[in-house]
């Protein structure tokens, strides 16, 4: 399947996330940008769409890049699902790797009058370079603000000197409860634990699990890499919370958390959350600690910085299936434009 060629470089289409294998192996990466959480993700039932583009005739990561992403009724968007913190793309750093995005966006038209990718971070530089790929390419680009990441710089500290900026309830409620509950945080796979997490899932305050069976999928395969940071906190022997973190590249990633709510008074997610809080920061000594998508309020009780993330909507100007949603971004900005009255002096006003 081959698009257009634009100088020495070739777009390509594929619909297995195998040839994502070559090109998502950076050391730096994290774990929504693995070739391994794509094949996850179209073992529920998505349909891969991976735009590839590399230059004629060379084999190595360098000189390859790709987009995971799949059509979703008409509209092209990222291959991903809620357990995703992030999307972005998979291409090397520099020209020649934005070279490659150019080509791709560029033959992203053969497939649609619409992309719109996220949730892309920021401080990466990935938004940026999205967006000016896809306008460099003739789209008519939006970038706004689609979700917030609450995340905790370490910043060289210890677990007890990241403890004393908390909360003081926070840290009266361990103090007082603490002893009330037994901890245990796990760096492997425990098919009883893993039965303990999903039971307290389903009885807690939270919406059902969307892909249950990919969840424990990925947290077999974290465990067997190491890579899992599983905990489970019991009063009197009862599993009342349960947590699944995973470590990598320096980063510790909070993908799920849960407690019974018949056990509220005994603070047990709290008491799990300092447990792990201290496993990562003072065993896994990383530099990061991620809590994902979402502003819930209770985020910023452990975390310390705030981070966007982006959509970036982009339309062919060239296609007329994308004249009404551009009539429509147009109209949006006259509303938002400040009336001649606004913009005159104040001495017109008396």
């Amino acid at each position: 399947m081959v698009g257009s060629i634009l100088s020495v470089v070739e777009a390509r289409y594929h619909d297995s996330v195998n040839v994502l294998q070559a090109i998502s192996a950076s050391a730096e990466q994290a774990p929504f940008d693995r070739a391994e959480w794509y094949a996850l993700l179209a073992d529920t039932g998505l349909t891969p769409l991976i735009a590839f583009a590399s230059e004629r005739g060379a084999n190595d990561a360098d000189s390859a890049a790709a987009l995971a992403l799949t059509d979703d009724h008409g509209r092209i968007v990222p291959l991903r699902n809620w357990y995703s913190f992030i999307w972005r793309q998979l291409a090397p750093a520099g020209p020649t790797g934005d070279r490659l995005l150019e080509t791709i966006a560029q033959d992203l038209k053969t497939r649609g009058h619409r992309v719109t990718l996220e949730p892309v971070p920021g401080e990466d530089g990935s938004a940026e370079r999205l967006a000016r790929a896809f306008r460099a390419a003739g789209w008519r680009v939006t970038v706004e603000p689609c979700d917030t990441n609450h995340v905790l710089p370490v910043r060289g500290r210890s677990f007890a000197e990241y403890w004393e900026s908390r909360p003081g309830q926070l840290r009266t409620t361990l103090k007082r409860k603490a002893k009330k509950v037994e901890t245990q945080v796990l760096t492997r796979f425990d098919e009883g634990v893993w039965a303990d997490y999903e039971a307290i899932y389903a009885a807690s305050w939270k919406p059902a699990e969307d892909q249950p069976a990919m969840l424990r999928a990925f947290a077999e395969a974290e465990g067997a890499a190491g890579r899992l940071r599983l905990g489970v906190a019991r009063a009197d022997g009862t599993a009342v919370a349960a947590q699944c973190w995973t470590v990598e590249n320096s980063i510790a990633y909070i993908h799920k958390l849960a407690h019974l709510e018949s056990h509220k008074p005994l603070s047990a997610g709290t008491i799990l959350s300092a447990a792990l809080f201290r496993h990562v920061i003072d065993i896994d000594k990383v530099n990061l600690v991620d809590f994902g998508t979402g502003d819930q309020s209770y985020k910023a009780d452990w975390m310390e910085d705030v981070r966007p993330r982006f959509r970036i909507d982009c339309l062919d100007p060239a296609q007329p299936q994308a004249w009404p949603p551009l009539a429509k971004r147009i109209l949006r900005r006259l509303r938002r434009a400040p009336t001649p009255a606004a913009l005159a002096p104040a001495a017109m006003h008396g």
